[in-house]
């Protein structure tokens, strides 16, 4: 029996923002994770309700198998993609309401959505349905298509990758504020005996670009790398690249939007995760097809 379509949508609604939180912790897009939720309904209002004994698991269930299915088609693609892949940005005003998706989840910070989006599509999906989700290893198995031990074994090697990888912690808003305002002080007096000295002696920049854009094709890794970089771009692109930037919550931290020319200075989305006070990695997210949603202004 199928109950009418307003009730079922006003039900079907309370679990939208949690399906497209998963939907994006699995495929990182939000328009894999929107059209996933959405397929997700279409199949709901087909479905004999009396069959769903509980609708919130039902419902995370068909969306992690309509994502696995994006995830391991991505993973394909990701062979030849051009320079390290991060998720798209979800960027908001940092003076607004970051969205349902967003606030309180420390597991969506760049800094871990970029391991986490380095692990095989089925330890990616194990990790996030059982210790994000709370699924039970019997129905991650139904979903992968394998056996139950096989589940927690996809589980396991993506817990112990996240913990080997360590990427930084969140930290409290002002400490990250501190940190943004002396880095982004000494790339544009081009100070580099001063900003290498504020970077993490480890820092990282991974630049996204999907060969779309100018940045780092490979990660840069270490302080005086990392420094000779940062001013490399403004030497390059001269100082307007910081001149209309402006602060903005990137997936819940702070981060900078830059607008660009028009011409030759591409828009991009740039954040900083934060190690022991000091900036550890630098996120360069240049590529357009991972910014249609951000506005520049």
């Amino acid at each position: 029996m199928r109950p009418d379509t307003s009730t079922l949508a006003a039900e079907f609604d309370r679990h939208r923002s949690r399906l497209i939180g998963l939907g994006y912790r699995l495929t990182g897009r939000l328009a894999d994770a929107e059209d996933a939720v959405q397929d997700a309904w279409l199949r709901l209002t087909d479905t004999d309700h009396d069959e769903i004994r509980d609708l919130g698991g039902w419902l995370t269930t068909v969306v992690s198998r309509l994502c696995l299915d994006r995830m391991r088609s991505a993973a394909v693609r990701r062979e030849s993609y051009v320079g390290p892949w991060l998720p798209e940005p979800l960027v908001s005003a940092v003076d607004s309401d970051p969205g349902d998706i967003v606030v309180g989840q420390d597991d969506l910070r760049m800094a871990a959505m970029r391991v986490l989006h380095e692990l095989p599509p089925d330890q990616r999906l194990a990790l996030v349905l059982h210790d994000g989700f709370e699924v039970p290893f019997a129905e991650i198995a139904e979903v992968l298509g394998c056996s139950v031990p096989t589940a927690r074994q996809h589980a396991s090697r993506a817990r112990r990758t996240m913990v080997d990888a360590a990427p930084p912690e969140r930290v409290p808003l002002p400490e990250q504020q501190r940190a943004l305002e002396d880095f982004l002080t000494a790339v544009a007096a081009k100070d580099l005996a001063a900003l290498t000295r504020l970077l993490h002696p480890s820092a990282t920049v991974y630049g996204d670009s999907g060969g779309k854009a100018r940045t780092a094709r490979r990660p840069v890794v270490g302080a005086d790398k990392v420094a000779r970089f940062a001013i490399g771009l403004i030497d390059k692109y001269g100082a307007e690249l910081l001149g209309a930037a402006h602060p903005v919550l990137v997936n819940g931290d702070l981060g900078v939007l830059m607008p660009g020319d028009g011409a030759d200075v591409a828009p991009r989305v740039f954040a900083l995760a934060v190690r022991d006070g000091r900036p550890a990695e630098v996120f360069d997210i240049v590529n357009p097809d991972k910014l249609t949603r951000v506005e520049f202004r």
